[in-house]
């Protein structure tokens, strides 16, 4: 969600910079909230999913 200034940046928010059909997409899904948790609780947060240019590269 905090890619769409980098895209305006670069001139390509066109094509990538927010989650819409048709856009590339690179994100992560993680297994926790981490704007919700205690710091000594961010080494539990798993990655559920990785991916890059819209293809699923890491899934669990």
């Amino acid at each position: 969600m905090y890619t769409l200034g980098g895209a305006y940046a670069e001139f390509s928010e066109n094509i990538k910079g927010s989650l819409e059909v048709g856009k590339l997409a690179d994100f992560v899904v993680l297994s926790k909230d981490i704007f919700n948790l205690h710091p000594k609780e961010f080494f539990d947060v798993k990655t559920q999913m990785t991916v890059v240019g819209g293809k699923i590269i890491y899934a669990q």
